[in-house]
């Protein structure tokens, strides 16, 4: 459960929770024009479309989310391995 504990922290951390909010923001505006562009210019948006347009904006911020999470857990490394090792060995 520690893993759980250190993953939300880190998903619920500033610098991420930021990062993820421009991208759903920039990426999930240009989906929303995309795939419900015209619903939105004619007004038909139902229930169901708006619950799709909710999804359509909060998937690019849990995929952010998760990358950002993955990254920094990655560059922390285990105890044993510094981060720099861990930073040298991913950009090889």
């Amino acid at each position: 459960m520690d893993v759980m504990k250190e993953w939300l922290q880190l998903a619920f951390a500033p610098s991420v929770r930021r990062r993820a909010t421009r991208v759903a923001v920039v990426v999930g505006s240009l989906l929303l024009a995309i795939n419900h562009g015209d619903a939105i210019l004619h007004g038909d948006i139902s229930f169901v479309r708006a619950l799709r347009m909710i999804l359509t904006v909060l998937v690019p911020y849990l995929v952010s989310t998760f990358s950002s999470v993955g990254a920094i857990r990655e560059l922390q490394g285990s105890p044993a391995e510094p981060a720099a090792e861990t930073l040298s060995r991913l950009t090889c």
